[in-house]
């Protein structure tokens, strides 16, 4: 705007202007474009009534302000559904974090009861097996102490007997030796 305002200030100062000039006192040329602008308007306007764009642009505010608070009213609706949505599943949540902490230590009981069950079955094991072991080792030890007793008492009899005596004695110790070996098995 400036820029125009210039151009005007600088026709006024041309020299071959000489007697022709412009104004450039504001408050002296404020009337006149006054009334230009209003005689432009009056004259252009004449079919445009005030009152009726007054209306009309009343009526689109009350309009938007309608749709406005249809709008409201659908959002309000939709934040109590959303509330009410979050809170059914706050609750839901709530109830699957009850029920997994239950279920978490039931599962931890039944696997210290599993374990201790188990841990029982091996001691158990380990019991049976010490005392296997034990029987197969007391039995191995009788036998070896049987078997150095019967040659010991076989070759004290063998010095002190005579060929018939000896013979009769072997044919005993046989038949004792089948009955125990009989009752051993």
């Amino acid at each position: 705007m400036k820029n125009v305002t210039d151009s005007f200030v600088s026709l006024g100062h041309w020299p071959s202007a000489g007697s022709f000039g412009f104004n450039t006192d504001i408050l002296a040329t404020n009337p006149i474009n006054l009334s230009v602008v209003l005689g432009v308007l009056i004259f252009f306007g004449k079919g445009v009534c005030v009152s009726d764009l007054l209306d009309n642009r009343k009526q689109r505010i009350l309009n938007t302000i309608r749709n406005s608070e249809e709008l409201r009213a659908g959002a309000i609706e939709q934040l109590e559904k959303a509330r009410a949505r979050l809170r059914k599943v706050e609750m839901e949540a709530d109830q699957f974090r009850v029920n997994g902490y239950s279920e978490i230590e039931r599962e931890k009981l039944n696997l210290i009861n599993s374990t201790y069950k188990t841990l029982e079955q091996l001691e158990n094991y380990k019991n049976e097996t010490i005392h296997f072991e034990q029987q197969r080792a007391i039995n191995q030890v009788r036998q070896r102490v049987f078997q150095q007793a019967l040659q010991g008492a076989l070759g004290t009899l063998n010095s002190c007997l005579n060929n018939e005596l000896h013979l009769r004695t072997i044919s005993a110790n046989i038949g004792m030796f089948g009955a125990m070996k009989e009752i051993t098995d």
